[in-house]
């Protein structure tokens, strides 16, 4: 009923409304829609947000009131243990000093007792002390070859390795393989200093492979004794699989070398004629020690070394050969110790000038294997016929008789017999030893025999 006559500033503060009213201008600066319209939801998050953050900051604060209360506990307590350290500390360094020292003194006594097992990479030291009591072998012999039933004969040399185990008032000892020396026309030896010096056999044992040789020393320089040393000889019995172990040898004849292994196994069983992997039936077995220490030709009668320098075994490169790859063998010294030490006890052989060589006057056939076996007889030389006026005759030795050894010495060829005579002159007296037959089978007899001369023979 009344016209609207309000001027357009007029500002309505009261809660009624108008059905119409003046359009009002849309300015968003002024009244925002997200004030006038923010949800339950949105308030709900904001409250959680503000509770996480207000844990947050009291968490760190509670953090941060505990560490600096540790730190100055630790504080404390450092200073209290510094204060009781400064008043004892004599005593409680002198207390650690001794048993550090005791420590120490503990674990070198420990060592120098050899209880302490280490694995051995550094051995100059003992191939620095052991050296000099190892030497090469040369050996010139005669070789013989039948071709068409010719018989053929020519200079050969070999090498191999000694080791120094002895001294008389006379002569320098040492001990090889028999076959270094088998068959020798010409032995020599060379020390670590490269001086050389003649050789002779003192003794051997065929069937253990040992030999002993002797240099006069006479023929060795001053400068040379004083370079060379005699081996330690050890204890092989106490060996155990897997300690360490040092070759030393003239491999290949280029020199001594030094090789480093383990003991792979103790007392393998192999025969001593054939040195075959395999057993044989009937046939005398050695026990060897087997190790994966290179041993090559010219190693045998070398040294198989413990760490602490002393001889355990002599190296054989014969057994096995080329069949086998890692596997050497030495004999144990504790079983060739009872045979070096008789072997040196023996009388030196030196070696006779061919015109002075004695002779017993007998012609002889190879008594071997086969014949012994299918006839029933002992190997040896069978005596096929004896010259009159020698001094096989003289003593009584006819056709059918056979010889078996000659001043003790095992003889089963007339090439081992022809060996043993070149060390005795005419108008030396030997004894064989020979199997003559009788109606109980053959019997063992021993003849005194003075040899003949070569003179006496061509008549």
């Amino acid at each position: 009923m009344y016209e609207n006559n309000y001027p357009n500033h007029y500002e309505n503060t009261n809660t009624y409304h108008y059905t119409e009213q003046p359009q009002i201008p849309k300015e968003p600066l002024k009244q925002p829609k997200q004030d006038k319209g923010m949800g339950a939801g949105k308030k709900i998050m904001l409250g959680i947000c503000c509770g996480l953050l207000f844990g947050v900051f009291a968490g760190l604060g509670f953090t941060a009131v505990t560490t600096g209360s540790q730190l100055l506990l630790d504080e404390k307590e450092g200073k209290a243990a510094a204060e009781t350290m400064s008043e004892q500390p004599t005593e409680l360094f002198e207390a650690e000093k001794e048993m550090q020292d005791e420590s120490l003194e503990t674990i070198a006594s420990t060592v120098l007792a050899g209880n302490a097992q280490t694995t051995v990479t550094d051995v100059t030291e003992v191939v620095k002390a052991v050296m000099p009591s190892v030497v090469s072998v040369n050996n010139k012999f005669v070789e013989t070859t039948s071709f068409f039933g010719q018989q053929y004969s020519s200079e050969a040399s070999s090498s191999g390795s000694g080791i120094i185990v002895g001294q008389n008032d006379s002569e320098l000892l040492l001990v090889t393989n028999y076959h270094v020396v088998e068959d020798a026309e010409e032995l020599s030896v060379q020390f670590c200093d490269g001086s050389q010096a003649q050789a002779q056999i003192k003794g051997s044992d065929r069937d253990k492979d040992l030999a002993v040789i002797a240099v006069q020393l006479a023929d060795i320089e001053n400068e040379t004794m004083n370079a060379i040393a005699v081996a330690t000889l050890g204890d092989s019995t106490e060996l155990t699989v897997g300690e360490p172990v040092i070759a030393i040898g003239n491999a290949l004849g280029y020199g001594q070398s030094v090789t480093t292994g383990v003991v792979s196994a103790l007392n393998r069983p192999i025969g001593v004629d054939t040195y075959s992997m395999q057993e044989m039936e009937d046939e005398d077995l050695n026990t060897f020690i087997q190790t994966d220490a290179a041993i090559n030709p010219g190693n045998s009668g070398g040294a198989l070394l413990n760490i602490k320098g002393e001889v355990v075994g002599i190296n054989s490169s014969k057994i096995g050969g080329a069949a086998v790859e890692g596997m050497g063998y030495a004999i144990p010294i504790s079983d060739a110790h009872p045979i070096i030490e008789d072997l040196m006890t023996k009388q030196t052989k030196l070696r006779v000038d061919e015109e002075s060589q004695g002779y017993l006057g007998i012609t002889g056939i190879d008594v071997v294997q086969e014949y012994s076996e299918i006839y029933g007889m002992p190997m040896g030389v069978y005596v096929s016929s004896v010259t009159e006026g020698t001094g096989a005759y003289e003593a009584g030795l006819i056709k059918g008789d056979i010889i078996t050894a000659l001043n003790g010495e095992e003889v089963e060829s007339m090439a081992e017999l022809k060996e043993e005579l070149s060390y005795y002159a005419a108008g030396t007296t030997v004894e064989l030893t020979i199997m003559q037959g009788s109606p109980t089978g053959y019997q063992p007899k021993n003849v005194s025999v003075t040899l003949s001369s070569k003179s006496l023979m061509e008549q």
